[in-house]
């Protein structure tokens, strides 16, 4: 799904958070309602302005803001600790 189209970033909005087609509620907001157990159904009955791909765009726009956090760890953590140069004793020596 291409949440592009739905999910809005407006810098003097909800500070400036990810909101749903310009209007107040937040990514964050619908995440928090699944979270909680709502279903879909009771989102949509208690918010009658969204609509089902709305929720499916917050999903979506979550899943994909993972996948980047997880590159930017993948590309930070090393696959294997590089070995020192020198190896020193407790005193402070270097151990020959």
């Amino acid at each position: 799904m291409n949440y592009k189209d739905i999910i809005t970033i407006e810098p003097g909005k909800r500070g400036g958070k990810p909101c749903i087609r310009g209007m107040r509620i937040t990514v964050y907001d619908v995440l928090d309602y699944l979270a909680s157990g709502m279903t879909t159904e009771e989102i949509l009955d208690d918010f009658p302005y969204l609509t089902e791909a709305d929720i499916r765009a917050c999903l979506a726009y979550a899943a994909d803001k993972e996948k980047a956090q997880m590159v930017v760890y993948a590309n930070e953590t090393p696959i294997r600790s590089e070995p020192n140069a020198q190896a020193s004793d407790p005193v402070g020596g270097s151990i020959s």
